[in-house]
């Protein structure tokens, strides 16, 4: 059998020869935190996990554009011995700081317009509406760099001193309403299972029989369904950006839903979804074991102050002043954790695997790096810039993430992953193309052996490689 092409490629920037690399790394950290740091990725501390991969022979191997797919040769430890030792640094009062500077920022912003985004100063209406709107998305932005800080410490890179990493952790995620040590474990899980079907935590895609499922059609029908209608694709978006966070921690949407392997055999019989106690806020929840139980109490401990905060701020102040200053950038937090998350994880040219394939090395490289100007390497520290870094080494801090990622580009060769393309606005743009072409996975057509364990993403939108034909049994 042929092997299927797209007739439409997308043009991804991808790794240069480790040639052209090996002279472009140059030191990049950021002299003080008011200034863009260079962000560098974290290991997940499993050092362990560089053997063992799984052989695979592979034969017919391609990703959703049709382009050849080749799975990853080489270790951890090569990842780890090419970055340089300085990288690992970390520093408390360096991360303190950086905290600093951004509670600077929200305080200075806030003080400006609620003294001076005022009828005394701007006498139009419209005006004074349209500087407020905008106050929100830059407090917003702002917020989601103090939730990048909490997500360092969560991973151990934002200092030497576990109780200092915790508690600004606890605290800085707390006053955003997550559940600081919840997500923390669940989210380790996401970095030790990165692609794998059946244990990843973050955005794992459909595979053919949920997604025909979920639309009422049969597997053989998804080649011959018609276009989705861009409407369809809003409503999905909205849906996604606004109600995907807190979704994500109430019922684990878009985490595994394979509960039933849960050691202490709290998954039996449990799936995702409301009222199924599979959330990041209930102590026998399958996400956790008995011994996390205390973390998971004190961090429904940090959101109970902050709502009982909001609620005493919303009743002195009114509700239409808290939805500006707080609900409003809330929700705008919001949707950059799902946009970054889900564009970090989701590609044409990703594959990822079923647990018999899958491998720690394999895994982190089924990631992508994307570019998001000064907002991302500036108020988001780098969490864009240097995400396949982060999944191989987690405990680098990000102001060192620039540097370690250009020592690692050379040991990944082809398999680094980078669409740069347009910058902020490609990145805006690569929602709403991820989400029309990579609607579910499946292996290739015609993959024999185990190569039917490596799964790519397909959509019915005729974009990239088409869905297998199969026959009705």
């Amino acid at each position: 059998m042929s092997t299927p092409r797209s007739s439409r490629r997308i043009a991804l920037q991808r790794a240069q020869t480790a040639d052209s690399l090996s002279s472009s790394v140059s030191p990049s950290i950021a002299p003080s935190p008011m200034e863009s740091p260079k962000q560098s990725p974290s290991s997940t501390s499993l050092s362990s996990m560089d053997s063992d991969i799984p052989a695979v022979k592979q034969t017919n191997l391609y990703d959703a554009n049709g382009n050849e797919f080749q799975l990853p040769d080489f270790t951890i430890k090569q990842i780890r011995d090419a970055i340089p030792k300085h990288c690992y640094e970390r520093s408390g009062t360096r991360g303190l700081l950086y905290v600093a500077r951004d509670i600077l920022y929200l305080s200075v912003v806030f003080y400006a317009f609620n003294n001076y985004v005022t009828p005394e100063y701007i006498p139009s209406q419209g005006v004074r509406a349209g500087l407020w709107a905008l106050y929100t998305v830059v407090q917003g932005m702002v917020a989601t760099g103090i939730w990048v800080l909490a997500h360092e410490c969560g991973h151990q890179s934002f200092s030497t001193s576990k109780i200092l990493n915790d508690t600004v952790g606890w605290i800085c995620h707390s006053a955003l309403l997550v559940p600081y040590f919840s997500w923390k474990i669940s989210h380790g899980k996401h970095h030790k299972a990165t692609g794998n079907m059946e244990r990843d935590m973050v955005f794992v895609p459909k595979d053919r029989e949920e997604f025909s499922s979920r639309m009422g059609h049969m597997l053989h029908e998804l080649h011959e369904l018609t276009e989705e209608t861009p409407i369809a694709t809003v409503l999905h978006l909205v849906g996604q950006q606004l109600f995907g966070w807190p979704l994500y921690l109430i019922t684990n949407v878009t985490g595994h839903d394979k509960h039933e392997k849960q050691p202490e055999g709290r998954g039996k019989g449990k799936k995702n979804g409301l009222f199924s106690g599979v959330n990041h806020f209930n102590t026998s929840s399958p996400l956790y074991e008995a011994k996390d139980a205390k973390l998971v109490l004190l961090s429904d401990l940090g959101i109970a102050i902050t709502g009982f905060a909001l609620y005493a701020l919303t009743q002195k102040f009114g509700l239409a002043n808290m939805a500006v200053w707080y609900f409003l950038p809330y929700l705008w937090v919001n949707h950059w954790l799902v946009a970054i998350t889900f564009l970090q994880h989701t590609d044409p040219t990703l594959p990822h695997y079923t647990g018999d394939v899958w491998s720690f090395t394999r895994g982190a490289a089924a990631t992508i790096d994307r570019e998001f100007g000064f907002v991302g390497r500036h108020l988001f520290h780098g969490i864009i810039e240097t995400h396949v870094l982060h999944h191989y080494v987690s405990t680098i801090p990000f102001y060192n993430a620039d540097e370690a990622s250009e020592a690692i580009k050379p040991v990944m060769g082809r398999h680094y992953r980078a669409d740069v393309r347009g910058g902020p606005i490609g990145f805006l743009g690569a929602l709403w193309q991820n989400s029309r072409s990579c609607q579910w996975v499946e292996p290739n057509e015609g993959a024999q052996g185990q190569d039917k364990n490596v799964l790519f993403f397909r959509n019915r939108n005729s974009i990239g490689v088409k869905p297998t034909v199969l026959r009705a049994s």
